[in-house]
């Protein structure tokens, strides 16, 4: 006696060896011996085993599944009955099990409803299901075609729009990630490397550029067209005022003027561009500005904030009465300050002198023998002079140390040019102390007015943005106000218009407890880090394009602290391997290899003491 059984899901069969009524003891064809449930047994009968399973599944594939379902019972039956319409005739074993086989193999056009039972699908169902299954058949044939063209470093064309998404942010549940997985893993890669490979990276400096962009600027970098701006009647100011800036600085928002006064002193002005008289808060153009919340900088490229044309109306360029927000501080001839004011106005910027021009001459050497020979020479050291004086009044001055350089790139033409700047220098002085100036005490004003306004402030080393005025203990000064980079940054435009309301005796547009005064104050924060963070990620990769570039393979380096190089001329830090224990700063020559563009890496090897 032989049996047909289920058990654990599928169907198997056995010869009975023997039988206790509710259980029975079985032995496979291949000899292994197991216990059945009586109550599992769909059939017993006494035909050979000899090629049945063989026999059983060649029968249940030729049953057309199509036609089984159109003439099977639409309510639930029996595989018995079924088995006797289809084959006309009661089935022999192995017709039965053949036919169970099929039933219990299709369950998209038989529900299993009970031991031998089933129940054909709805129509509906079964036409979904189809769809399905056509649908999965279609894909996985797409994804072999994928994989076979990744295979041979191909790029499929379907991928070619969607690179951004399979760079930086893929989804496993899209063919072409899958078969981009299954192909990386095939020739062991990582799926950047064989996009690479196959073409779908193919400038590395645009890679990098992309996934900020793919993050932070999904709606792309253009900017909408704006209304011509008006000009706004404003009283002009009798002086001669002039900027100093990088020579790739566009926003000029920051300029100065000296006059002076008729009883001794001088009068000394700190201009800042005023955007803020022409950006109504909630228009199309505020919301752009909030939505960025600075300017991007990166080696050769720049995403500027504002529209190139409401840059050009409000920036401090040459040859042009400039709308501004000018502070006043009117000095005695030892530099004590005698009184400020705010003004409203504009300014003739007789021109805009640029560092590459000034560095060189306008030194301390320079100053302490005379007048450098510079545009403006009288009034920048005069400026220079009173900056010492704020600057030991803030009991902050800088401490002899070692000269620490500071880096201009310049891009043309896909080559890189890295120029050293002496950090502290007289030029950078003299502005950074009239901008910790002017944002002190704006910040002051504001507060002792009661406007709200957005601070920097520090404490224990921590640097803070917040809504009430606090001391930065790292400036030395009470309070600090970002208002001098109006056209860069949103927090700086936000506190423009809260002293510009001040100054006219009017109520601010943003009252204390401002929720869109903290909005713009949280979202800054996030945005000026994300931005910086990509800025510093720039710069490292085109200091190593510059390696790549100039052909290094052997450089000298300088200890850091520990096992950290800071790499020639240029402001890489190596991890260096094999170095030995050294005092920072001492000198060492290093073997650079193995500069990988991508993952902004590279080898760095101690040779010796340079």
């Amino acid at each position: 006696m032989n049996v047909w059984y289920e058990e654990d899901g599928t169907f198997k069969l056995g010869t009975v060896l023997a039988d206790n009524t509710s259980s029975l003891q079985v032995e496979a064809p291949h000899g292994k011996r197991t216990k059945v449930k009586a109550s599992n047994v769909l059939f017993r009968f006494e035909e050979p085993l000899s090629g049945f399973l063989d026999e059983v599944q060649r029968t249940a594939q030729e049953i057309d599944l199509d036609f089984l379902w159109e003439c099977s019972p639409q309510e639930e039956f029996s595989y018995e009955a079924l088995a006797r319409d289809y084959f006309g005739h009661v089935p022999r074993a192995r017709e039965a099990a053949a036919l169970l086989t099929r039933l219990h193999g299709a369950p998209m056009y038989f529900y299993k409803k009970g031991k031998g039972r089933y129940r054909p699908a709805p129509p509906d169902a079964l036409k979904a299901a189809l769809a399905s299954i056509e649908k999965k058949r279609l894909l996985a044939e797409l994804q072999a075609g994928y994989e076979r063209q990744l295979l041979r470093f191909e790029l499929p064309d379907a991928f070619r729009p969607k690179l951004a998404e399979l760079l930086y942010k893929p989804d496993r549940n899209t063919v072409e990630v899958k078969a981009l997985e299954q192909a990386a893993a095939h020739v062991k890669l990582s799926p950047l490397r064989l996009l690479e490979k196959c073409g779908g990276v193919p400038s590395t400096r645009d890679y990098h550029l992309n996934r900020f962009l793919f993050e932070h600027f999904p709606r792309g970098i253009d900017l909408a067209d704006v209304p011509e701006l008006a000009d706004i009647e404003l009283p002009l100011a009798q002086v001669r005022a002039f900027s100093i800036d990088d020579a790739t600085t566009t926003e000029i928002d920051d300029a100065f003027s000296v006059t002076p006064l008729p009883g001794g002193g001088y009068s000394v002005g700190i201009h800042i561009a005023a955007p803020a008289i022409g950006i109504d808060i909630g228009s199309p153009l505020d919301r752009e500005a909030a939505t960025r919340l600075s300017t991007v900088y990166m080696p050769g490229a720049k995403i500027t904030m504002l529209p190139e044309a409401v840059i050009s109306h409000f920036s401090l360029s040459e040859g042009r009465n400039a709308p501004t927000l000018s502070f006043y501080v009117e000095l005695a001839a030892d530099f004590r300050m005698l009184g400020n004011r705010t003004v409203l106005e504009r300014v003739p910027i007789v021109t805009n002198l640029r560092h590459d021009a000034l560095d060189d001459r306008f030194e301390e050497a320079a100053l302490s023998a005379g007048l450098p020979d510079v545009p403006f020479a009288a009034e920048l050291k005069l400026l220079w002079e009173f900056a010492t004086v704020l600057e030991a009044g803030r009991g902050r001055p800088e401490p002899v140390r070692a000269v620490q350089m500071d880096y201009n790139f310049y891009v043309e033409d896909d080559r890189v040019r890295i120029v050293e700047r002496r950090r502290g220098s007289p030029v950078d002085k003299l502005v950074s102390e009239l901008m910790i100036l002017v944002n002190a005490e704006w910040g002051g004003k504001l507060a002792a007015a009661g406007v709200p306004a957005i601070y920097r402030a520090q404490s224990n080393g921590k640097v803070r943005m917040s809504t009430v005025p606090a001391a930065h203990q790292g400036l030395g000064v009470a309070q600090y106000a970002w208002a001098s980079s109006p056209l860069r940054r949103y927090v700086d435009l936000i506190n423009q218009r809260q002293i510009l309301a001040w100054q006219a005796g009017q109520v601010p547009p943003y009252a204390p407890g401002s929720e869109a005064l903290l909005a713009a104050l949280h979202d800054f924060e996030i945005a000026y880090e994300a931005y910086a963070e990509f800025q510093r990620a720039m710069e490292r990769y085109w200091c190593l394009r510059w390696l790549v570039q100039e052909g290094l393979t052997r450089t000298r380096g300088e200890v850091f602290r520990e096992n950290l190089v800071k790499i020639g001329c240029i402001p890489l830090i190596a991890r260096v391997g094999g170095l030995p224990e050294l005092q920072p700063g001492a000198k060492v020559e290093l073997d650079i290899s193995d500069i990988d563009l991508l993952e902004l890496a590279f080898h760095a090897e101690y040779v010796g003491p340079a």
